[in-house]
């Protein structure tokens, strides 16, 4: 609109937002225009918090990806300086920041701006002073400028232009872009100007969504590591001690917390059992896990010191939700671990833990799985801050374990070329074991379960030592066994589980970890993943069995991202 800024902002999906703007007739008329969709990360999913955000004078408008990880101490600062904050976001305090810093160049005031935050996003600007400029900058999450005839656009991702213009300028880390109708103008953090590098795009959208990877599984097993990134980021507050506010669960309720229920199926299931184990050694509280179809059937023992977890990566499936149901229905605490903001189950569920793992397209869940397990871990770690039951170092030491995961998991990606040469000497056959101990079992039930739903091959996971209670007569020469063989408290007991099945002929395939030389003398193949602490490494592991599936599926011709039989949301009993 002439002299200012018009603003219409819905929480919900977009034909909400559509509606609204039918409401006034004509629609927001301008020079240029901002629009985005966003997660709820601070503050919940409303019409207040939903973006833009604008400064006091209601000339500066702003819209980010990402996290601001310094925002409280700056929003209390620019409180006492007198600004006035109309949500709970992490967002706002970025306009009010422009605002401080404004003379007459939004871009110098947003370079000024980007030096005092800390965190990982992308930003895009616009002010009523100079309405013919959008500025973007990029610190961590992607930002694009696209150039069509007579405009020019920003934009997260490449697929979003496709319809506008087939040439982009993919911003570096670090670079603020001042976008015009004519031109674009690119600089660094300290305002020198650099030069912009274009690409012209080929691909059709369906290529361009795939991000030139053959496949949305194979494209979502390469964004695993910024995944687990995302959804470590802004959990700690600015003394260190881990903040998990949408959990809405008062330090008082967690302490007399006497047992803990995980509620799943399929791929959540397996995190769920990850968690058991990182919950009972570090909170030293029972935990029960369960597949959620048979939750509310068996007629378990909850009360108001219970807390239940409830796992899903579309917070839809039935199953879970029901069980949820059930478990609230007795009284007990129930906190949702998903992937989708305003799901059934994190609207029914007492509390939220999102993992902010981004759209998963591929049916076969992939870094849904090793963000459960991430966000997990955060939630066990937390309530032994709570509980008291770790020292604030150890827990910050476990921080760190986590936030070295993501280098480790594109250390894992490079096994790609061996995993190949495996698929093609594995994919004819016709049955194929997992085994692991401790964490090594429910990595094996998911390397297990990977394979059987993408390539149609039967593949069963087990502990490894019920071996010899019945799985080994399955055992004959040439069948081929997984072993998650990685460091941990039981390794002895993995490798003589190993040479039985060996004794009986199968040809062993062993995960193990770099620098185990003991391991080569035992399995006929190894595949070596950096060395990562027992309770961790099902994150690290998840790869190579992720693209031990993948590559052998392509092999026999199977539609990894669609299988058979299979829906991404399991939405009926």
């Amino acid at each position: 609109m002439d002299g200012g800024v018009s603003v219409v902002k819905r929480a919900g999906r977009l034909s909400v937002l559509e509606s609204a703007l039918r409401e006034g007739g004509e629609p927001p008329r301008g020079r240029v225009g901002m629009g985005h969709t966003r997660w709820a990360t601070h503050g919940a999913p409303t019409d207040l918090n939903a973006h833009p955000h604008l400064d006091c004078t209601r000339r500066i408008a702003v819209i980010h990806n990402g996290i601001i990880e310094n925002y409280q101490s700056i929003r209390e600062s620019l409180q006492k300086s007198g600004h006035t904050m109309s949500s709970e976001t992490d967002t706002e305090v970025v306009a009010h920041l422009i605002e401080e810093s404004y003379s007459d160049d939004l871009a110098d005031a947003v370079r000024a701006t980007l030096r005092q935050l800390t965190g990982a996003y992308a930003l895009v600007v616009t002010s009523t002073q100079e309405p013919d400029v959008i500025i973007g900058a990029k610190v961590s999450s992607p930002l694009v400028v696209g150039l069509g005839d007579g405009e020019n656009m920003l934009a997260s991702d490449i697929p979003a232009l496709l319809r506008r213009t087939r040439t982009f300028i993919p911003l570096s880390e670090g670079q603020v872009a001042e976008v015009r109708a004519d031109g674009v103008r690119l600089t660094d953090l300290a305002g020198d100007e650099v030069e912009a590098t274009r690409m012209e795009v080929t691909w059709d959208l369906a290529a361009a969504e795939k991000a030139g990877y053959d496949d949305f599984m194979l494209k979502e097993i390469h964004e695993q590591p910024g995944a687990i990134r995302d959804t470590l980021l802004a959990r700690l507050d600015e003394r260190g001690r881990l903040n998990l506010d949408d959990l809405r669960m008062r330090e008082d309720q967690i302490e007399l917390v006497d047992k803990v229920f995980v509620v799943a199926c399929g791929t959540a299931f397996h995190s769920g059992l990850v968690a058991k184990y990182a919950i009972e050694h570090w909170v030293r509280l029972p935990v029960e896990i369960e597949i959620a179809s048979e939750f509310r059937y068996r007629d378990p023992v909850l009360d108001a010191n219970t807390l239940t977890l409830g796992v899903s990566q579309s917070g839809e499936t039935i199953d879970t939700l029901e069980a949820i149901r059930h478990a609230r229905n007795q009284r007990s605490h129930v906190i949702a671990i998903t992937n989708t903001v305003g799901s059934s189950i994190a609207r029914e569920a007492d509390g939220v833990l999102y993992t902010h793992a981004g759209p998963e397209r591929g049916v076969a869940a992939t870094k849904t799985f090793v963000t459960q397990m991430t966000a997990l871990y955060l939630l066990a770690l937390y309530l032994a801050q709570v509980r008291g039951t770790m020292f604030p170092s150890d827990i910050a030491g476990w921080v760190d374990e986590l936030r070295a995961l993501p280098g480790k998991v594109e250390r894992a990606l490079e096994l790609d070329a061996e995993l190949q040469e495996l698929a093609a000497r594995f994919s004819g056959a016709r049955d194929v074991l997992f085994i692991g101990r401790h964490t090594g079992y429910p990595a094996a039930l998911e390397g297990a379960l990977k394979l059987k739903e993408i390539s149609y091959i039967h593949a069963e996971g087990y502990p490894a030592g019920e071996l010899k209670h019945g799985p080994i007569a399955l055992v004959e020469p040439g069948v081929p066994v997984v072993a998650i063989a990685t460091e941990c408290h039981v390794y002895p007991k993995i490798l003589s589980n190993i040479q039985e099945v060996k004794a009986r002929g199968a040809e062993v395939i062993a995960l193990a970890t770099e620098g185990d030389r003991r391991i080569a003398g035992l399995a006929d193949h190894v595949l070596y993943v950096p060395r990562t602490h027992e309770l961790l490494s099902p994150v690290v592991v998840a790869v190579p069995l992720q693209l031990f599936a993948y590559n052998i599926a392509k092999l026999r011709g199977c539609d990894v991202d669609q299988p058979r039989n299979l829906a991404k949301s399991v939405t009926v009993e």
